[in-house]
């Protein structure tokens, strides 16, 4: 039975039951089941009883909804390359691959279940990367740990950290967003001000100006404002080699590496500087999410569209071409998704009604969906074994997914216990 990892003080009857379950390759404990095997489908890590007005967090690359937020225990799940963490109330859980420190627990372990980190609290938000991992607080505060080369948590040294440690940058406001890729971090202040740093290799992904190439250390090791961007961004998100951002009016700029028309403007041509694109200036986009050398986009009306390196499938558009420019994704079409998430080569949304599907690359199961081919074009729907636990259907919250394995977090039926 996976371990209770949250409950009330004093829960109420009308308290929620709430699942985090994960799938895919878990040679490095990333799945959090305590052991090294692959799981084909999504299997229970751990459970949480939560009071009726739990929210999830916000998500790397979306903007925050109208109205106001409503307090509440957080619940938000994040996956990096090979490690994975869970976000309730201002504390995290990790587990998986600990080389680098990337866990923030003090070693260089893997760890095989979910692990409370003591070392950081108030946290109202994750991003794990591949060596490292990045923490927002609720004072508007950035914390890194992990591997510190090519310049990834932003401490001017490239030495790694074995537990968070806070990244004095040359802001003077507080952060309310942050997304990380493998190596590169970007950072959106409260007035819209964007700050990078990591790795650099004259691609121009942190948008700091011409001739930027990487210092000493294979990046920039310092935060530093991106130039350029002409109006105030609202959230962004990391790519491979490349950077995004949406503005406050659903509006896509994007930088860095284009050689598979990662940023979406019909042609190859790398920028260090944001470029607005135009092809989707007459829709509202909510949330961005990148891969290694892909994107999609959510817009106001429920639809997802993605261009990029399609030779996986991660496209969605039941081929492998590439797609120059942002195109719907057509098996999404009559379905109203709420959010998205990208892996490396592989993608993910969440429909209003709490469905899963999944698309991409299949190699290591991280699609959920049992006998795929490794290249999975089609988005398909995730399905759940029903246990024999007394609770309702599995009604899916929100997806994290890594370059082999993913999470998702579901409620299920009002406990009462």
């Amino acid at each position: 039975k996976p371990p209770l990892l949250y409950k009330p003080t004093n829960p109420s009857n009308d308290a929620v039951s709430l699942q985090l379950l994960s799938w895919g390759r878990g040679s490095s404990g990333q799945l959090g089941s305590g052991t090294e095997q692959t799981r084909i489908y999504p299997t229970p890590v751990a459970s949480l009883i939560v009071p009726p007005s739990f929210r999830l967090p916000l998500s790397p690359g979306s903007l925050s909804p109208p109205l106001p937020e409503k307090s509440g225990v957080e619940v938000g799940i994040s996956c990096g390359l090979f490690h994975s963490a869970v976000l309730i109330d201002g504390q995290f859980w990790v587990w998986g691959k600990g080389d680098g420190g990337r866990l923030g627990l003090g070693h260089e372990d893997s760890v095989f279940v979910p692990t409370l980190n003591p070392h950081l609290s108030g946290v109202k938000g994750l991003a794990l990367g591949g060596l490292h991992s990045v923490a927002l607080t609720s004072l508007g505060q950035i914390f890194t740990w992990g591997y510190g080369g090519f310049g990834a948590l932003g401490h001017s040294v490239f030495t790694r950290e074995l537990i968070p440690k806070l990244v004095e940058g040359p802001w003077t406001e507080k952060i309310k967003h942050i997304s990380t890729s493998g190596t590169h971090t970007a950072a959106v202040s409260e007035s819209g001000e964007i700050y990078t740093w990591g790795r650099e290799e004259g691609d121009g992904r942190l948008g700091r100006g011409p001739g930027r190439g990487p210092d000493q250390t294979g990046g920039l090791s310092v935060p530093g404002k991106v130039k350029g961007m002409p109006v105030p961004a609202a959230a962004v998100a990391c790519g491979g080699f490349f950077t995004m951002a949406l503005t406050e009016e659903g509006k896509l700029w994007c930088w860095g590496a284009n050689f598979n028309y990662e940023l979406g403007t019909g042609d190859k041509v790398g920028s260090w500087k944001p470029r607005l694109n135009s092809s989707l200036e007459d829709m509202r986009v909510v949330q961005i999410a990148c891969g290694g050398y892909h994107s999609l986009a959510l817009t106001e009306g429920g639809k997802v569209l993605s261009w990029g390196h399609g030779g996986h499938g991660q496209l969605g558009h039941a081929s492998i071409q590439n797609q120059k420019v942002p195109t719907m994704i057509e098996a999404l079409a009559d379905e109203c998704v709420i959010s998205i998430a990208c892996g490396g080569s592989a993608s993910a949304a969440v429909t209003a009604t709490g469905k899963l599907f999944m698309w991409g690359n299949a190699k290591d199961s991280q699609l959920g969906v049992p006998g795929l081919p490794e290249i999975n074009p089609s988005p398909v729907e995730v399905n759940f074994l029903m246990e024999d636990d007394g609770l309702g259907p599995h009604n899916v919250l929100s997806v994290a997914v890594g370059a082999s394995h993913a999470l998702c977090l579901v409620s299920r039926s009002s406990c009462t216990e």
